[in-house]
């Protein structure tokens, strides 16, 4: 990166942090810490929960993904409008009547203390390992931008974001979300029409999406009944939105976060904010990635993205071999750049038969840049076993710091940093919020101060911390780090939504046989994941029904008592 470059990160992040900390202060009890004292309006919980969901790996894997396989990973989120109305009618306005301050204070009310203590643990588990790769995800820039070890760069950022989540609670996590959302649109947007402004003069917008589809990248949507097809509209609408109304509805880095609205119309409106937005966001991220694919048509893409794991071996004893396949695919890259002109100039003369033969041509050309590939794959794991082969979390990035122009980069890296701090510091302080509620003051400390609480709740932020620092060095090996992250929430989701749905709905069911129905459903939905039976998504009604079903049995068959409420 250029100085110009290094200095807009530098004042991009520098903003952030201080108007973070400069909206906290006079933090005094665990109200302001944890909720904000209640009393934030609706856009700010709108902006707030999509930068809690939208975390750093959503800007470097989602457009790595669309260049690889397409748009079909929209479709993940088409349940989310749904999820949210349902939100907004049910969950909303128990929260908000009860005055908790995390969304496992009502299981006790409803069941047991043993239920609200199983559900805290199955989300401080998933959701600790997860803030781990949100954490890692944006490390991955500065190891490949200052060639350092990803060890380092990991330890780097998370020790940023530790120290501003201890020192501003939820209040500087809202407000500092608010600002990081509005660059955060600005930068996508420069980026979008910076990717076609570098697009050769002859192609436009309208130009790269044809060259995209021709090549089976625009495929947004899949109306297939395929259990084991990962994205299709039904995985999204079904799938997808078990996932999305348990993350929302029983998640703490979310229900935090609309649980500082000023009043219960503000905490609806913001999740309908996020209902609406978040979708179109995602296609046009997601977008950004097949505009890449159409820009590498006209030139030869890396073929490998990851900088660091190219370093390795062009100073190896493998470096002269890996030399011969890069000219083998320069090569191949001339041949493919006169088949995709032919291309252009066929689809505006809507010359089919020309069409066809350059489509046959370029699959041709594709399938050999795959075996050089898997060439170098090859020479990567002779020179270093451990070397990271998938390095879709690298296309977009490599793009930007190659092509973009100085400032802009600095910009671009600005928001994948943002997007962790947002993302990351919510989750930390939703641990330490479910660790002080539901254990600490429950069973450890029930009476004491306020200010003890706050320090407590400080202490347990900067413990947590540590403890996602350790999962995030290991986040390497997870392959894409969006799906990672997806497939994690789908282990846990399913059954912590399965609890909150019996608790409240099914009036019959007490704490005894909603606990051992939960433990049931996780044995089940661990055991379909590792027998690879059907796709992650599914797995999230999965758990909720199983849930359902085996407590109505349990408490039948038992004839268990059903406490009042």
């Amino acid at each position: 990166m250029s100085t110009i470059d290094w200095i807009v990160l530098f004042l991009t992040l520098l903003l952030i942090v201080a108007y973070g900390v400069y909206k906290s202060r006079g933090i005094k009890n665990i109200d302001g810490y944890i909720v904000g004292d209640r009393e934030l309006p609706w856009y700010n919980v709108g902006l707030s929960v999509m930068a809690t969901q939208a975390s750093a790996i959503t800007f470097l894997s989602a457009p790595g993904l669309a260049y690889s396989s397409g748009m079909s990973f929209v479709q993940f989120y088409f349940g989310l409008p749904l999820a949210m109305i349902v939100l907004c009618i049910t969950f909303v306005p128990i929260f908000h009547r009860l005055r908790v301050y995390t969304a496992y204070e009502f299981l006790e009310k409803r069941f047991d203390v043993n239920t609200r203590v199983l559900t805290a643990l199955l989300f401080l588990v998933q959701r600790g390992v997860s803030t781990g790769i949100t954490i890692f995800a944006p490390s991955i820039i500065l190891s490949s931008i200052l060639h350092l070890d990803v060890t380092y760069t990991t330890l780097i950022i998370g020790t940023m974001v530790i120290f501003y989540t201890v020192w501003g609670g939820t209040k500087a996590v809202s407000y500092s979300q608010l600002l990081q959302m509005g660059i955060i649109f600005t930068a996508l947007l420069a980026a979008g029409v910076m990717v076609v402004h570098y697009l050769p003069t002859d192609i436009g917008f309208k130009e790269a999406l044809h060259i995209a589809g021709k090549s089976g990248k625009t495929n947004a949507i899949d109306w297939s009944f395929d259990l084991n097809n990962q994205y299709t509209v039904w995985t999204g609408l079904v799938g997808g939105f078990f996932l999305q109304l348990s993350y929302f509805g029983t998640d703490q880095s979310q229900v935090g976060r609309y649980l500082t609205g000023s009043s219960i119309r503000d905490s609806r409106l913001g999740l309908l904010m996020n209902g609406l937005l978040k979708v179109p966001m995602q296609f046009c991220i997601l977008l950004i990635g097949i505009l890449v694919f159409a820009y590498y048509q006209f030139h030869t893409p890396p073929l490998f993205f990851n900088n660091v794991e190219v370093a390795k071996i062009e100073n190896s004893v493998y470096s002269d071999e890996y030399e011969h396949i890069i000219v083998r695919h320069e090569a191949v890259g001339e041949e493919k750049k006169e088949w995709v002109e032919k291309l252009v100039a066929a689809i505006k003369a809507d010359d089919s038969e020309t069409i066809n033969a350059s489509r046959q041509a370029l699959q041709e050309k594709n399938k050999q840049n795959q075996e050089l590939r898997k060439e170098v794959e090859a020479l990567l794991q002779r020179n270093n076993p451990d070397a990271e082969l998938n390095d879709n979390n690298y296309i977009f990035l490599s793009f930007v710091t190659s092509t973009f122009p100085k400032g802009l980069i600095g910009l671009l890296i600005a928001i994948i940093f943002l997007a962790s701090m947002g993302a990351t510091a919510s989750a930390i302080n939703s641990l330490s919020s479910t660790t002080v509620v539901d254990i600490y003051k429950r069973f450890i400390n029930k009476k004491g101060s306020d200010g003890g609480y706050l320090r407590a709740s400080r202490l347990f932020t900067l413990v947590w911390g540590i403890l996602t620092l350790a999962v995030a060095l290991y986040a390497s090996q997870l392959g894409n780090l969006l799906e990672a992250v997806n497939i994690l929430g789908s282990l846990f989701y399913g059954t912590i939504l399965g609890i909150f749905l019996v608790a409240f709905y099914v009036k019959r069911i007490g704490g005894k046989a909603v606990f051992w129905a939960a433990v049931l459903s996780e044995v089940v939905v661990f055991g379909i994941w590792k027998a690879d039976i059907m796709a992650y998504l599914w797995l999230n009604l999965v758990g909720c029904v199983c849930v359902i079903i085996f407590g109505l049995i349990l408490q039948t068959t038992l004839k268990l008592k059903v406490p009042s409420v």
